[in-house]
């Protein structure tokens, strides 16, 4: 690791092996040093099995949160919603906060509300108010966290004490991590993000779809979306469109990726910030609508959320 601070800390844990924390994991534990270990929790046995297996030497397993933050002095947290954040960290049995984190450093990567990253920080500053927690959503999908090029957004300031630590962890496992501000507003940059993205995955998909209808082929719309003013990333890297660009999730039966139901509670999740704020999204109604029809339909559950494509195809082939 890159600094000095962060060869320091000897013992590591990360709880919450899914589909981004255990790529991530596995990454983390490939650039320990000799002299640092890895201890990792999750409910499915066989994700723990398979990140001790990366590195048995480095890595070993724990039977709890509370086991993971009693042996390591940097926690990194990877889960689903902000009800499994609140279970792990505060309401769950051997939960984090029933281990003793006096000094410790916890970051917790779950994509949730504000409101629940910012609970769970108070509670921390109550009971310990040595220890130190950030939220730290990341992007990039799950092909990014395998080849550890994510982005981290960091709900802290830029003189935070603790960033050249935290960058040199974090980018053990990402390629950019980009201080946002100060508590929770790294989950907010993130909600940001996604509404952003998903709208340009409905965007995206309604340009190929009709495009194709009038007769150009596929190929053609990717290179003029690439080269014009609709250029954007879902188009170059995540085509929505099956066989235009090899290692999209598309080209693999939207296998892999960013499921659909997770774009829909990222979507659904701004759009409550959104209103809370006092913000009217012109589009955001609509695209919600869009995401909750496409997730309820069985053929695209599950499946990576460029499967948009396919149900903005489907649409207009029922008519």
């Amino acid at each position: 690791m890159a600094t000095d601070s962060s060869k320091d800390i000897k013992t590591f844990g990360f709880i919450g092996l899914g589909l981004m924390g255990k790529p991530m994991s596995i990454n983390l534990a490939s650039k320990l040093e000799a002299d640092q270990h890895l201890f990792v929790y999750d409910l499915v046995e066989s994700a723990v099995s398979e990140v001790c297996e990366s590195a048995p030497d480095r890595v070993s397993p724990c039977q709890s949160a509370q086991d993971v933050a009693n042996k390591a002095d940097f926690i990194i947290t990877m889960l689903p919603e902000g009800k499994h954040v609140k279970i792990v960290y505060i309401d769950g049995p051997q939960n984090i906060c029933s281990a003793q984190l006096d000094g410790k450093t916890l970051v917790d990567c779950s994509t949730i509300d504000a409101a629940t990253t910012l609970s769970v920080k108070d509670h921390l500053g109550q009971h310990f108010p040595q220890t130190s927690f950030y939220d730290a959503p990341v992007s990039g999908g799950t092909l990014g966290a395998i080849k550890a090029t994510i982005a981290f957004f960091l709900g802290c300031h830029e003189d935070d004490p603790n960033l050249p630590t935290l960058k040199a962890i974090l980018g053990t496992m990402g390629k950019e991590i980009i201080p946002c501000g100060g508590p929770s507003l790294g989950i907010v940059s993130k909600l940001c993000n996604n509404y952003l993205s998903g709208t340009i995955t409905i965007a995206c998909s309604e340009a190929f779809d009709m495009g194709i209808r009038a007769g150009v082929d596929p190929q053609v719309l990717y290179k003029v979306f690439s080269a014009g003013t609709g250029q954007n990333t879902i188009s170059d890297k995540w085509c929505p469109v099956p066989g235009i660009v090899p290692e999209a999730p598309s080209s693999k039966g939207y296998k892999g990726g960013f499921k659909i139901q997770l774009m829909l509670k990222d979507y659904g999740l701004a759009a409550s910030m959104a209103e809370s704020l006092g913000s009217k999204p012109v589009l955001g109604k609509a695209g919600l609508e869009a995401w909750k029809d496409a997730s309820g339909d069985s053929r695209f559950y599950d499946l990576d959320s460029r499967v948009m494509y396919q149900y903005v195809k489907a649409r207009g082939d029922a008519e």
